[in-house]
């Protein structure tokens, strides 16, 4: 039996589930053949939560939560191979990208950490599974992400055409196609949903706000808006990359305790600003027009969408749908390819993005036997 297939897991800074999308690679294109998606239990959800942040224990913590995040992945695999009805026999390997707990590739020993331990993934479903992606580039000195810009170029690149792909999930992350002899540029430019999702649990203990309806309903505060503008992080030059250790519910609500005096949608409108704001920001510094796609959760947020128009009238902007990519699975799929490139023994970061020195290789090996 001949082995044609790849598996991408994905389960971003959002944590709202895990990805598990079964791929075939031809001739440079990616064919989703099937896709799966699963919530992680409430318990785990929890202990990630917690673990993200300092505090006490957290080496038995993160030990006890890196197995059960495996088995996690394992057990969305083996539901998508069902679903497909394809056996494991035929896919070459799984390329798993792990929950990021740490990120902090800025500090004098940089460094990144992603848990879901790779062993249990492929004895669990009796697949090589190709992990640990970021430390290769960051130990040559890069960030260690956004990797998916070597999957936008190849994918979504264009002749002649100014064109920016933009992950909308937990945090946001833009890819600059140039569309000539440029060098492609990617890096995140802050919140994507993270904050609006932690405010939206925290005053009304719902999981995200649907379609932006509940900041649709409120009106920005320019102060506020502002003052979280004002943060360092959006001035920083790239390559950069962040995530919950600087944009988080702690952050969160240091800095809007001077602005109680405002409405609980007005809050969530202006945090949805802050994230357009900071898109917008950094879409306008590399191209003053182009086209624009967007994939990720934030794509099926339609306030955040309509603000994105408004505040970039100058670009066409839609989903990666209309380049023929569900948007809700393009970073899976980019894992996928990413163990198909390790599996071929090619490179996988673009160090013009991530600021490290030279092209790797990336990802570790863990084999089923």
């Amino acid at each position: 039996m001949s082995k044609d297939y790849f598996i991408g897991l994905m389960s971003g800074t959002s944590m709202d589930g895990v990805d598990a999308v079964l791929v075939q690679f031809s001739q440079g294109e990616a064919t989703l053949v099937e896709r799966h998606s699963q919530a992680i239990p409430k318990h785990t959800l929890s202990g990630l939560q917690r673990l993200c942040l300092p505090g006490s224990d957290e080496i038995t913590r993160l030990g006890q939560l890196d197995r059960s995040v495996g088995l996690l992945f394992a057990s969305a695999v083996n539901a998508l191979l069902e679903k497909a009805g394809v056996s494991k026999e035929q896919v070459v390997a799984i390329g798993s990208h792990g929950q990021t707990v740490r990120h902090m590739p800025n500090l004098d020993m940089g460094f990144t950490l992603q848990i879901g331990d790779p062993n249990t993934i492929a004895v669990e479903t009796g697949i090589d599974v190709i992990a640990d992606f970021r430390r290769k580039d960051i130990a040559l000195g890069g960030q260690g992400a956004p990797l998916v810009p070597a999957f936008h170029q190849q994918m979504f690149s264009k002749p002649d055409t100014n064109r920016i792909i933009l992950n909308i999930g937990g945090i946001s992350n833009v890819t600059y196609l140039p569309g000539n002899s440029q060098a492609v540029v990617g890096f995140d430019t802050g919140p994507g949903n993270t904050l609006i999702d932690a405010w939206i649990q925290q005053v009304k203990h719902e999981a995200y706000d649907k379609d932006g309806a509940w900041a649709a309903s409120g009106k920005t505060d320019d102060k506020l808006l502002m003052y979280l503008l004002s943060h360092s992080y959006f001035s920083m030059d790239f390559p950069k990359s962040t995530g919950r250790e600087l944009f988080n519910q702690a952050w969160l609500e240091q800095q809007t305790a001077a602005f109680g005096h405002l409405s609980e949608a007005d809050v969530q409108s202006t945090l949805l600003d802050v994230t357009c704001h900071s898109i917008a920001k950094d879409v306008l510094t590399l191209s003053a027009d182009g086209e624009l796609f967007v994939c990720g959760g934030g794509a099926f947020n339609r306030e955040l969408m309509s603000r994105l128009h408004n505040l970039l009238p100058s670009y066409q902007i839609d989903s990666t749908a209309s380049l023929g990519m569900n948007p809700q699975w393009v970073e899976g799929i980019a894992f996928a390819w990413l163990a198909m490139r390790h599996n071929q023994g090619l490179s996988g970061n673009l160090p013009a993005v991530t600021g490290a020195s030279r092209e790797a290789v990336l990802g570790s090996l863990f084999p089923a036997a």
